[in-house]
């Protein structure tokens, strides 16, 4: 008999969902995580008083009912709807492409004009778009693209739009009403009290260890439980051997300011190509917060090497093609359970992420109990 059931390696969603349910099965489990805290890219921080979300703004939201109940059984979440603007030196719009922003662009009112001026824009694309700044104006026209998509995507994957295949931006939502809400799903909020309290229990009654590194010591920590459920990047799990695949990362540099509002949104993008950074999070707009200092995070885009944390997967071909290579080797791996961003190298939302969890945890256990 081994001395756990289960081995779970990172403590991110994918890995929270199935300890939960594991636990509620009577399961054991040992959480390794190679940060110094658990949750992954969903910890926060409180700084002055404020949940500072430690790698990005990450808003809930969700049209699935199921996955809306399991986190609101877990804790309360807030009516915070995600309303970004764009700054675009000095001019600000807003998005989603709306009314609102075709309005401020144009000087117009209705959505017909809105619907002339963009229909005869997109005429400039000839046949099927060939890179993603074609693309791009097929679905929004030349001056919006200009203004609100070419810098922010340039800055967002380090290339130009015309290097980028078009497939990058298959849609990019447009709104004939003056509607500021980005998403379209059913529910959407934030944990009141930040994520951490999700986290922990999701986490409850598993031992845990910061500061680990599990490959380091691989066959030493397989040998501790009968199964590892592993959601770390799939290539380093088979030690490279096909080669690397390739992420985009985010470098933060956060601020504390001596000001109750410091930009007025939670979120602003700047999408022109010469600011450096992309977006400025205001992290107490989350939680709709009073206190007298604000913190603020900028973020910039860059490639990823080894040592930084991998967000995006770089989706293109040669990238799908290693992974599928990759994808094959853990299918053939009997006591391992690949789970997550990093290990099915695929860009995530957090609801999707415990949609897939729950997929596999009744695959496990032959039923979910979400009682």
């Amino acid at each position: 008999m081994k001395k756990y059931d289960y081995l779970l390696v990172g403590s991110g969603l994918f890995a929270g969902v199935f300890a939960y349910f594991a636990k509620k099965e009577g399961k054991s489990c040992l959480v390794l995580e190679k940060r110094d805290h658990i949750g992954g890219n969903i910890a926060c921080e409180e700084v002055e008083g404020i949940n500072v979300h430690k790698y990005g703004a990450h808003i809930f939201h969700t049209s699935n009912k199921q996955v809306w109940k399991f986190v609101n059984d877990l804790v309360e979440f807030n009516r915070y709807t995600n309303s970004p603007v764009a700054n675009y030196k000095g001019e600000m719009y807003n998005m989603p492409f709306n009314m609102n922003t075709f309005s401020k662009m144009w000087k117009i009112s209705t959505p017909e004009e809105a619907k002339q001026i963009i229909d005869e824009q997109r005429k400039i694309i000839k046949g099927e778009p060939k890179n993603l700044e074609e693309q791009a104006i097929s679905l929004v026209g030349t001056h919006i693209y200009q203004k609100l998509v070419k810098g922010y995507t340039e800055k967002q994957w380090g290339r130009s739009c015309k290097d980028l295949p078009a497939f990058i931006i298959k849609r990019l939502p447009v709104r004939y009403t003056y509607d500021n809400n980005y998403f379209n799903d059913l529910y959407q909020g934030i944990p009141i009290g930040g994520y951490n309290k999700i986290v922990e229990k999701l986490f409850e009654g598993c031992e845990v260890r910061l500061s680990t590194d599990y490959l380091e010591n691989k066959a030493e920590y397989d040998a501790m439980a009968e199964k590892v459920v592993y959601t770390g990047t799939i290539d380093s799990y088979f030690d490279y051997q096909f080669g690397k695949l390739q992420y985009r990362t985010v470098r933060f540099e956060n601020e504390v300011l001596d000001t109750d509002n410091y930009q007025g949104n939670a979120v602003i993008n700047y999408t022109d190509r010469e600011t450096p950074y992309t977006r400025i999070i205001e992290h107490k707009h989350f939680e709709f917060g009073t206190q007298p200092k604000t913190v603020i995070s900028k973020e910039y885009p860059c490639e990823w090497t080894e040592g930084m944390e991998p967000y995006y997967p770089v989706n293109d071909e040669r990238n799908q093609e290693l992974y599928k290579k990759y994808a094959e080797l853990a299918e053939a791996e009997e006591h391992v359970i690949f789970g997550g961003r990093l290990a099915e190298y695929k860009y995530y939302d957090m609801d999707k992420v415990i949609e897939s969890a729950f997929q596999r945890v009744e695959k496990e256990f032959g039923h979910l109990n979400l009682s």
